[in-house]
């Protein structure tokens, strides 16, 4: 698991700005999970998509109401397993399915919120690191990381997030849809797959 001192400034968050942070993160991955359904026709990926807009639903809908078991028992069926698909695109998929799965965990048991963020912000890494170690088969660690273009925009990203949320004094509903276009519109993911 790569370290930045981001995931110190995260445990100062309160919980909608947690919430917004990864949702922003599974907007990031969306795009490696879209590819892989497109690729294999695995399952449709706007059932992700679905799933991911109830979260942005809750931050900026007042008195939403959206049952998270349920979003749970549906994504459980949109997860593929390693073992089936002979391709790299199955792992970051994978990984977008496990951070959408941690946010609704988050949404579910709210004192897990805060480690779920800064696991969440692991994992996002993470996944740019997979690949890296898949294309050139070197292993970044915490002391290489940062000879690593990949890894370093990754935390940019995060701390582009981080920074944009710290300054709202409250829970800023156009901020939240904002971030939301921004990424979005912008449709790159984490390890650079655009749809």
């Amino acid at each position: 698991m790569l370290r930045n001192p981001l995931q110190l400034r995260l445990e100062k968050f309160v919980p909608w700005q947690h919430l917004t942070f990864m949702a922003s993160l599974c907007e990031r991955m969306y795009p490696n999970y879209a590819f892989f359904c497109q690729e294999t026709e695995f399952a449709e990926a706007r059932q992700y998509r679905t799933i991911l807009d109830s979260i942005w639903e809750i931050l900026t809908v007042k008195n939403a109401k959206i049952n998270f078991d349920h979003q749970l028992e549906k994504l459980e069926e949109l997860v593929p397993s390693a073992d089936e698909f002979d391709c790299y695109a199955v792992l970051p998929a994978i990984d977008a399915c496990r951070a959408l799965a941690d946010v609704l965990h988050a949404l579910l048991d709210r004192e897990m919120i805060p480690e779920s963020s800064i696991k969440l912000s692991s994992m996002s890494v993470d996944t740019v690191a997979q690949l890296i170690l898949a294309q050139t088969d070197v292993e970044i660690t915490d002391e290489n990381q940062k000879e690593h273009e990949a890894i370093c925009e990754e935390w940019d990203v995060q701390w582009e997030i981080y920074r944009a949320l710290k300054e709202a004094e409250e829970r800023d509903i156009e901020l939240i849809k904002g971030l939301r276009r921004e990424l979005r519109e912008d449709g790159i993911s984490n390890i650079g797959i655009s749809l």
